[in-house]
């Protein structure tokens, strides 16, 4: 026993030993963080790479590792790394996905961590986005508003009013554009509705819509009321009764309408802000293109967004050296240079006067006006989401815009199946 005993004692030293030494500052040589980067677009990943270096030769005692991830597998991957205890030090996400890792424990509260102009720069709707339980899970820096995408020669030839974001269409408006817009051979308007919740949620915030209510005791229900309903039966109108909207696009992703696009076949697309770079890249010679804010309702242009995300992990040692290098990352000038790389917007304020985002060219002016309508998506911070919009939404609204129910069908598994989904999760 005593043999035992000591041989247990002598691997507790060891281990305690080990873990002395696994810190190279105990030995006074320089930490590693890990940072693990989704940028995927040339630009993207050369912005953000050349960031890094900039850190490291100013920080020879800290030094950052790019890690190369993707949004394909994100959230599996940072799930099992974090329950392996090999998450990196610091991860790009989307503020969508940061719930269930905020509540799960697996990021780290930044609440007083992070410099505090970057804190005081970025607008408080953004933050919503990523506070939960009044806790700060990660720094919401770049984001998209959906906007139309619109084909100028034929927009010109209709002769129709061209919105602006001081004075978008109204939804109504909008569906009358569409219909001149088509013809023989041709739609007013192309809906890549393959992934269809997200997309109506957050734009039926111009309409007021809520869908998700939280009462006083915290918990969410959901509720498809008049408000929620204007842009599912404006897309249902067009699809159904106008003839304006194409029905083969709506098992599409975005890049799959742009072929069509192209060809004239689709007047106009609702897209993200980041498509630009894709059209601009693959538009045929002399093809002329312009960026359209989205209609607008009795909400104005607000639109729900989900920005990107960078969190420091829970597990991480060096959380202060983490949120250092967020704060050299994230400064108004870097900022801009991630937003450029990715056809996107910052969420920070000094950033947003930068003047490469106020050109007409690409329409980066127009996305730019939108800025201050952009809110947290919302669903951002109910629990169950996930399982709601994968089981129930998802489906409902399918079937939906294909004609395959009506409204009231389409409401019943909203609020009926949708409810029991979420009280499992509030229970």
């Amino acid at each position: 026993m005593r043999a035992r005993a000591a041989a247990a004692a002598a691997l507790v030293l060891a281990v305690l030993l080990a873990g002395c030494t696994a810190d190279p500052r105990a030995d006074g040589g320089p930490i590693t963080l890990r940072f693990q980067s989704l940028a995927w677009q040339r630009e993207s990943v050369a912005a953000t790479k050349a960031l890094v270096a900039e850190w490291n030769a100013a920080h020879p005692d800290i030094r950052v590792e790019y890690v190369q991830g993707s949004w394909d597998s994100v959230h599996d991957q940072l799930l099992t790394a974090f329950e392996g205890g090999e998450a990196p030090d610091i991860v790009h996400d989307a503020s969508d996905d940061l719930a269930d890792f905020a509540h799960g424990g697996y990021l780290a509260d930044l609440t007083g961590l992070l410099p505090r102009d970057l804190t005081a720069d970025i607008p408080g709707r953004s933050w919503e986005t990523a506070t939960f339980g009044g806790g700060v899970y990660g720094v919401p820096f770049l984001q998209e508003p959906r906007v139309l995408i619109a084909n100028s020669r034929l927009l010109d030839r209709a002769g129709v009013r061209i919105p602006t974001p001081a004075a978008p269409w109204s939804w109504e408006e909008f569906r009358q554009v569409a219909k001149r817009l088509s013809g023989p051979g041709r739609y007013g308007v192309a809906w890549p509705l393959k992934e269809p919740v997200s997309a109506t949620l957050n734009l039926s915030l111009s309409t007021g819509g809520r869908l998700f209510h939280r009462d006083a005791d915290g918990k969410v229900t959901v509720r498809f009321e008049d408000a929620d309903q204007v842009v599912p039966r404006t897309v249902r109108a067009q699809i159904g009764a106008d003839r304006s909207a194409s029905p083969t696009t709506l098992g599409s992703g975005g890049s799959d309408t742009l072929p069509g696009f192209f060809a004239d076949r689709y007047a106009m697309v609702p897209l993200g802000f980041s498509y630009r770079q894709q059209i601009e890249q693959q538009a045929p010679k002399g093809f002329a293109w312009r960026v359209l804010p989205a209609p607008a309702g009795a909400g104005g242009p607000a639109q729900g967004v989900s920005p990107q995300t960078l969190s420091v992990a829970a597990d991480s040692p060096h959380k202060k050296e983490a949120a250092a290098f967020l704060g050299f990352l994230l400064r108004p000038g870097h900022m801009v240079r991630l937003a450029l790389g990715d056809w996107m917007l910052p969420t920070g304020t000094r950033a947003l006067k930068d003047p490469a985002l106020h050109t007409e060219r690409y329409g980066w002016a127009t996305g730019t006006a939108l800025a201050g309508g952009l809110r947290s998506a919302p669903a951002q911070s109910v629990r169950g989401y996930a399982e709601w919009k994968d089981k129930v939404a998802t489906p409902a609204f399918q079937e939906y815009y294909s004609g395959a129910i009506g409204l009231g069908e389409l409401r019943e598994r909203l609020e009926r199946d949708g409810n029991r989904v979420l009280a499992r999760y509030q229970r």
